[in-house]
């Protein structure tokens, strides 16, 4: 019975570190927005999120895998919600080089790149850890050098692509980093025009708690890797309770958190935490399909 019992934790060890992170799912979700000017209907927005380059044998090899994909699908924008680089106190400029090179085809391709920093990118490991301000300088020193635009706290209309009018403008929304003391979410949205479509992204999901209602009808967060272990029921219960501040769940979409008509969206991420390991929580490439929310009439 011990003898199978080690050899089924083996199996499972052995899955989790060589098999399950090395393999990318492509989750294609519709994303409903209000308002949303015809021609965006259809458009693409690919996200992504925690990449954690630095951590003791990093998803890279995945992380790049998945960049091809991103530029295969030529989406109109790319999102990347934060954790760039993992424990980066004396590291930070190789780990930039590396997360550069991760992203240069599709800075290449010219598909625009929006990203906020996530609790990673401070030095932070838990929401007690002393914040480390030179590592977020660098991070988003190196990001802008390259060409990514930087959304902490920001909001822009998306530049018109592939047919798209400048005069139809979808908003894009960044939210800062939590455990940074920096998710200024009322400030934030109030900078959205009244009534225009929008599209909200984060990196911690228990940011989107503080989103006025009707804000954020469509928003996208990260920072949970699926718990890395996926036991159904157990994992989003254990992050509810004991991981978020807020309740937030733990991937996929989240139901009854956050204000009335705001919906979010959690993306897994590609890399890891603590331990290079992933059962049942298969990194994720988000592809939204935007498509304009018709309320039904009763």
């Amino acid at each position: 019975m011990w003898l199978r019992l080690l050899e089924i934790l083996l199996a499972l060890g052995v899955y989790g570190t060589a098999v399950e992170p090395r393999i990318v799912q492509r989750v294609d979700i519709p994303a409903a927005i209000p308002n949303l000017p015809p021609a965006w209907e259809g458009k693409q927005i690919a996200v992504f999120a925690d990449l954690q380059v630095g951590m003791w044998w990093a998803n890279t090899d995945a992380a790049r895998r998945m960049v091809r994909t991103v530029v295969g699908a030529d989406p109109a924008a790319v999102l990347i919600a934060g954790d760039f680089v993992y424990e980066a106190d004396g590291s930070v400029d190789a780990q930039m080089q590396e997360v550069v090179d991760i992203l240069r085809p599709i800075l290449s391709d010219s598909i625009p790149i929006y990203a906020v920093l996530g609790n990673h990118d401070y030095s932070l490991m838990n929401e007690h850890s002393e914040q480390e301000n030179v590592v977020a300088r660098k991070v988003r020193t190196a990001l802008r050098s390259a060409g990514v635009q930087m959304m902490d706290n920001t909001v822009v209309a998306l530049p018109p692509r592939s047919g798209v009018s400048a005069e139809e403008p979808l908003y894009l929304a960044g939210i800062g980093e939590k455990w940074a003391k920096n998710d200024r979410a009322v400030e934030t949205m109030a900078k959205v025009p009244e009534g225009s479509a929008r599209l909200v992204f984060m990196h911690d999901p228990d940011s989107f708690a503080s989103i006025p209602a009707g804000q954020a009808p469509m928003a996208i967060a990260a920072h949970t890797h699926g718990m890395q272990v996926g036991v159904p029921y157990v994992s989003d219960y254990l992050w509810r309770h004991y991981f978020s501040d807020a309740g937030s769940g733990v991937s996929g979409w989240i139901d009854g958190f956050g204000q009335p008509r705001n919906r979010l969206y959690i993306n897994r991420g590609i890399g890891f935490s603590i331990v290079p390991a992933r059962v049942h929580a298969f990194p994720e490439l988000t592809v939204l399909t935007l498509t304009r929310y018709e309320p039904k009439v009763s």
